[in-house]
């Protein structure tokens, strides 16, 4: 099973994507981790990765398509799970056609709906265990007063994203808005687009993606 995962920054892509790899065996690609993995790994695609990347540029569509052209051809484990990408109405017509190519279909589109004011106030709230990634709030899972993650019961910082402020991520927002907004439309009118409450609890929107995906 092939499925994307829309949603604006914070929405919990990453932590649902991090559940379904753990539970149904798929593999998430995510756009920055296969560049970074791409531009250490010595083929002829990661020395472009490389190259592209010293020289402070964007890297161009092609070749995100042909990262993921490369996982597709590999172990398949329970199916894909595309996270980041894609962003724009090109990057969903070439992934179509990729996937075509490949023998694959993209199964489903799940969209994970959130309220502005409330995600703001969630992500401007956040601090992340250096040592295993856990996330903490706050308002609503404050990090422990011995300084021990409960995730991995280590001591580690626990850390803010330099942009997890309320001007930058309002910023990203707008960019989320403007550019990637336009495939809600794209994949509703294939029939392809499920939404759900992204701001619900994790074991909440676990189970509604968990719903579309026997639906």
């Amino acid at each position: 099973m092939n499925i994307i995962l829309l949603g604006p920054p914070g929405a919990g892509k990453g932590t649902q994507a991090h559940h379904l790899v753990a539970t149904r065996d798929m593999i998430q690609l995510s756009t920055g981790d296969m560049l970074r993995e791409a531009k250490d790994s010595g083929t002829e695609m990661g020395k472009r990765v490389a190259d592209v990347m010293a020289r402070g540029e964007l890297v161009t569509d092609e070749i995100v398509i042909g990262l993921i052209r490369e996982k597709l051809e590999g172990d398949k484990h329970g199916g894909f799970i595309f996270d980041g990408f894609p962003r724009t109405l090109p990057q969903a017509d070439a992934l179509g056609q990729l996937l075509s190519e490949c023998g694959e279909t993209l199964d489903a589109v799940i969209e994970m709906q959130v309220d502005d004011e409330a995600l703001v106030g969630r992500i401007t709230a956040r601090s992340t265990c250096a040592g295993c990634g856990a996330v903490y709030n706050d308002n609503t899972k404050p990090i422990p007063q011995d300084g021990v993650c409960t995730t991995c019961g280590e001591t580690h910082e626990f850390t803010r994203r330099a942009d997890d402020n309320e001007e930058a991520l309002r910023n990203r927002l707008m960019e989320y808005y403007k550019k990637t907004s336009p495939l809600i439309g794209y994949y509703y009118a294939k029939d392809m687009l499920s939404s759900i409450d992204g701001l619900g609890a994790v074991e909440d929107v676990q189970s509604s993606i968990a719903d579309i995906l026997q639906g």
